[in-house]
């Protein structure tokens, strides 16, 4: 399926690519990847699909929760990962923010050593309201 995925996704990259993409107008940034852009970026991980509610284990191999969220710094890194901690049926889970730089990532699994669920239960929630929104560029007024 990703081989198939794969195929598809390039030859719709390179049936985009014609001469007319070639015509550039100065100043105007192009939208889409170039070709070569295009195949780093199948090489790279998709957060929501390698990270996100995907168990977090401790070096016991005891399920201690699960990656609820990547926060992105103003500098563009990834620098924590809010674990949802607890909780039944979506009810009562407790939010926690851990550095990205504590995990380990063993045979495809995340650890996070020394961690139970009841030293991260201990650790104060974080609070999605606390968060400030990442400022948005100013608009430029025609001239």
């Amino acid at each position: 399926m990703k081989a198939r995925t794969l195929i598809c996704t390039v030859a719709l990259a390179t049936a985009c690519v014609s001469q007319t993409a070639f015509a550039q107008i100065a100043g105007v940034q192009p939208l889409g990847a170039t070709v070569e852009q295009a195949t780093g970026l199948l090489q790279g991980w998709s957060v929501r699909k390698a990270l996100v509610d995907e168990p977090v284990y401790n070096d016991t191999n005891e399920k201690v929760g699960s990656i609820y969220d990547i926060i992105i710094a103003p500098d563009r890194k990834a620098t924590y990962a809010i674990l949802s901690v607890g909780g039944f049926l979506g009810m009562g889970k407790h939010y926690v923010a851990i550095p990205i730089d504590h995990f380990q990532i063993h045979d495809g699994n995340l650890y996070l050593a020394g961690a139970t669920k009841d030293a991260l239960k201990a650790v104060p929630e974080f609070q999605y309201n606390k968060l400030e929104k990442a400022t948005k560029p100013k608009k430029i007024k025609p001239q």
